[in-house]
């Protein structure tokens, strides 16, 4: 017998006069539907016909009556719920079993609200707070003290340093000089205003200066080479009256034998051993 368009797709009887349904655009009868493609429930295990109300949570289906609370049982339609375990709650009993205890205030954090968690602890967002301003901090940057938590604000105003330079708060790392912070970008030669973290430095009436500037600045000139004589590296030098030269410069003029500890004599600035003394002398 040929089938007519309006015969249950599955069990081929007429439809005419029968409560029916459709799927992918063809139709069927209620029981071939049911046996088909009804759902099966969570709670009692039963399908779900298609004439009873179909409560759906990511991949399970429930009827009506088994949409419930699992540890009150009350029913969850058309109220908020959280789910743990595969198991539905009602907010009361998530809260009570699972949810957890602001550090501040000590009330429960309600399954959807918005939450901080800092070392271990949970806040509610409206809790987590600078100590001074009380403002939230939400996603800002912070800085923790002890047992309390500042907005960075707040705590550059109360206990960070400030440089002797820019006179800004030094928040992380820096330099002390004469008992002074300093950022490490703002220390610098006073001379030539180069960077000095981490580079040999001096000083003179308590301003820092490279080794350099200060040579060319304040250091004595060697008599021979006219360079600054400067304690960089330890060095020595010679003194004779109102001049002075680098242990390695303090050499004859004729012969440049080494005069350091020996006997030498002097003519028109430039200093001799005594036989090249006499040579030219003669």
């Amino acid at each position: 017998m040929e089938r007519s368009a309006f015969d249950c797709q599955y069990c081929n009887e007429s439809l005419y006069g029968r409560k029916y349904t459709e799927k992918d655009d063809s139709p069927y009868c209620i029981k071939c539907f049911d046996e088909l493609f009804a759902n099966i429930c969570e709670g009692c295990k039963k399908p779900i016909e298609c004439d009873s109300k179909d409560f759906s949570y990511k991949d399970s289906h429930w009827h009506e009556a088994c949409f419930k609370c699992d540890k009150c049982t009350h029913s969850l339609v058309e109220k908020p719920f959280a789910a743990k375990d595969d198991l539905l709650f009602c907010i009361d009993c998530y809260s009570t079993e699972y949810s957890s205890k602001c550090f501040s205030c000590k009330a429960t954090i309600m399954p959807g609200s918005r939450k901080m968690e800092y070392k271990g602890s949970n806040w509610h967002e409206t809790c987590f707070v600078c100590q001074t301003c009380r403002q939230p901090i939400g996603h800002k940057h912070f800085i923790p003290k002890q047992s309390s938590i500042y907005c960075v604000s707040c705590y550059e105003k109360q206990y960070a340093s400030q440089c002797k330079s820019c006179k800004k708060a030094i928040t992380s790392g820096g330099i002390s000089f004469q008992d002074q912070p300093w950022h490490s970008d703002c220390f610098m030669c006073t001379g030539c205003k180069r960077k000095l973290a981490g580079e040999k430095f001096t000083s003179r009436e308590d301003m820092p200066y490279c080794m350099d500037c200060f040579g060319n600045l304040y250091a004595k000139k060697c008599t021979a080479c006219a360079k600054p004589i400067t304690a960089q590296g330890g060095a020595k030098y010679i003194s004779f009256e109102d001049c002075q030269w680098h242990s390695d410069c303090f050499i004859c003029a004729k012969c440049t034998t080494s005069l350091v500890g020996q006997r030498f004599l002097t003519q028109h600035g430039n200093i001799f051993c005594p036989g090249c003394y006499q040579d030219i002398q003669i």
